[in-house]
Parts: structure tokens; C-alpha cells; sequence
């Protein structure tokens, strides 16, 4: 039916969280990682800027695609 959108929605829908999933995942990996190396003596202070700012876009990409889900 050319008139219901709705299943493509609802497709549209399970993609955005699957790849919210994705992003959230990602964003714990960084953090871990983060974390392993402050706990190193000679933490590489450009690593870990690097990784706050990846981690940043991140959480700026999961809070878009939940405002877009809400709407």
C-alpha cells in the first residue's frame, strides 16, 4: 500500500536504535579506554584529548537520533 507509511517508519525507527545502540557502545568503549590510560604513569595527554573530543561528537550523535526517535 503506496498510502501507509507506517512500516516504513516503524523500519526507520529500529534502524535509528540499532545504530543508537552502536553509538552508545562506542561512547562506554571510550570512556574505558579513557580510563585505562589516566591510570597509566605517562598518560598521553594528546590520546586522551583526541578520545574526549571523538567522545563528545558522540554523545552530541546520541542525543540527536533520540530527539529525532521522540519526534
Amino acid at each position: 500500500m503506496m498510502g501507509d507509511r507506517r512500516p516504513l517508519k516503524w523500519r526507520s525507527d529500529m534502524a535509528l536504535d540499532a545504530h543508537l545502540v552502536e553509538l552508545s557502545e562506542r561512547h562506554r568503549a571510550l570512556d574505558r579506554k579513557i580510563e585505562e590510560e589516566l591510570a597509566r604513569p605517562q598518560a598521553d595527554a594528546l590520546k586522551i584529548a583526541e578520545w574526549k573530543r571523538l567522545k563528545l561528537r558522540l554523545k552530541d550523535e546520541i542525543e540527536r537520533l533520540k530527539h529525532e526517535l521522540s519526534h
